[in-house]
């Protein structure tokens, strides 16, 4: 069974944070969209790991076009070199219209 572990909302605490989770033994480190990208910090994560998966758990993808979505993939996969899982959210109708209108 693979477990995984939560990187902090923003970025402040990325890097300490995804260090302290492979040296446990997590298998992957993960980010939500709630308010802030969930991408920026698995890039620096990236940077201070090296054998544990990033995962976006939840990116909205409502609010990103599909190129620019398969763009920020493709360069963190790279980046991290294939490390990276892509997870999407549709979001419901509520939350997209109060966040986005």
């Amino acid at each position: 069974m693979k477990v995984d572990g939560e990187l902090p909302i923003g970025m402040a605490k990325a890097a300490e944070r995804v260090e302290m989770l492979e040296s446990a033994g997590f298998n992957g480190a993960q980010t939500v969209e709630t308010g802030h990208d969930p991408f920026l910090p698995l890039a620096l994560a990236a940077e201070h790991s090296k054998q544990i998966d990033l995962i976006t758990a939840i990116a909205v993808a409502f609010a990103r076009n599909p190129l620019n979505l398969a763009s920020i993939g493709n360069d963190l996969n790279g980046y991290s070199e294939g490390r990276f899982i892509l997870g999407l959210g549709s979001q419901i109708k509520a939350h997209i219209e109060k966040r986005f209108s």
